[in-house]
């Protein structure tokens, strides 16, 4: 400070909320001192050449009271004078980055967008929800389904190891299902089509529960068609099984891997859910352009149990059956080879009732890598030799 006069404005909060917080008149603030004024909209301190000679001619000639306001008044315009200094020279603060534990659980905190003008040094945090869910049967020597076992009464292997955590157990009879229907209209089937069209009708009207479950229909023979799309409406899915018309080859695989990629892995799955194709064919593929095995990938990377339902009632396993079994397998499915056309309904009622009466596991596995590896899955009961447990065989990890 030298003895010329100082311009230098100051900003600081309306004059209102600083003299409520403070509680000082600005009566107070002036002293008395018509060097000393405060402007409506900001405050203009003025202090003129011998200020400090100004203020100790007071101190001689003011009594006690007025001098220790006076010394405390200054000593405020002071502190605001280097508050507001250092305000309009400190530098503009930085975005501070979210903290992890502020994302919700289960929810991807995405990286930065470079073009979004964040700091590029913040490190951005990316997490996942890696959990495996599996439904699974269980069923004793005879094939009879064993519903009353516990978490306990299970070993549970994940690419050969154990999993890191189990996060839920549950004995399920009431999941809700969404099932795909897929029918084979070739020409080798026409003989008995209408009889499986009946059956496939009833099984619908037993097994889908308005408001809960859901369905669609594909009929397929070179090419894959929906009939009906998914829907809890059994009259409406009664219709697109009606609408199946036999004719043609067949492109099974190709049948199966649109149904899983194309409408069970693009459907919404907000809850726990149960998925499932029935598959009605007789195993025999002349069209398809994607392998067995590729429709069976497809098939587990959308969680699909598919049960399958041969046509052939020749009394004589082809190499159609063996189609079936292997894709029926690799899912946790079950095959059924009806001995006459008359048994495919008995086959429908197997399945409606197996898909009552399962079991879901949800877990976290150990040492996951984002690298899209195949992860096999194994559980079995404490007591092997009593009782199987049929689940699919594995699964694809996340590649991001």
């Amino acid at each position: 400070m030298t003895n010329g006069s100082i311009n230098r404005p100051c900003v600081i909060p309306s004059r209102a909320a600083f003299q409520a917080e403070r509680g000082i008149s600005q009566a107070t603030i002036l002293g008395g001192d018509p060097s000393l004024r405060i402007e409506p909209t900001s405050v203009r301190v003025e202090a003129h050449a011998g200020l400090a000679d100004i203020m100790s001619n007071k101190m001689h000639t003011l009594g006690t009271e007025t001098k220790s306001r006076l010394i405390a008044s200054f000593g405020l315009l002071l502190l605001l004078l280097t508050v507001s200094a250092t305000a309009q020279s400190a530098p503009p603060t930085s975005p501070v980055a979210p903290s992890p534990a502020a994302t919700p659980a289960g929810q991807e905190q995405k990286p930065a967008d470079p073009n979004a003008g964040g700091d590029p040094n913040i490190p951005t945090i990316v997490t996942r929800t890696n959990e495996v869910n599996v439904v699974f049967t269980v069923t004793d020597k005879h094939g009879k389904r064993i519903t009353d076992m516990k978490e306990g009464d299970f070993h549970i292997l994940d690419d050969n190891k154990p999993p890191e955590l189990i996060r839920s157990f549950h004995s399920e009879t009431n999941l809700p299902l969404q099932v795909g229907l897929l029918i084979d209209a070739s020409n080798s089937v026409r003989d008995r089509f209408k009889f499986e069209q009946e059956s496939a009708i009833e099984f619908l009207n037993q097994t889908i529960r308005p408001r809960f479950d859901q369905a669609f229909v594909v009929g397929f023979d070179v090419t894959p068609e929906i009939t009906q799309d998914f829907t809890d409406n059994t009259e409406l899915l009664a219709h697109g099984v009606h609408e199946l018309r036999p004719g043609g080859g067949t492109a099974l695989y190709d049948a199966l891997y649109f149904a899983c990629r194309d409408k069970l892995l693009k459907a919404p799955k907000s809850t726990t859910v149960r998925r499932a194709i029935i598959l009605l064919s007789d195993g025999e593929d002349n069209q398809s352009h994607v392998t067995r095995e590729e429709a069976i990938e497809m098939a587990q990377r959308a969680e699909a149990i598919v049960y399958t339902i041969s046509t052939n009632v020749s009394g004589t396993a082809g190499p159609g059956d063996k189609v079936l079994d292997r894709i029926a397998d690799a899912t946790g499915g079950r095959p059924f080879h009806p001995f006459q056309i008359r048994d495919v309904a008995n086959a429908f009622a197997e399945i409606q009732d197996e898909l009552r009466s399962q079991y879901a596991i949800s877990y976290k596995p150990a040492d996951l890598k984002a690298d899209g590896h195949y992860r096999t899955i194994e559980i079995v009961t404490n007591d092997k030799k009593t009782f199987r447990v049929r689940s699919r065989r594995g699964w694809y990890s996340p590649t991001q």
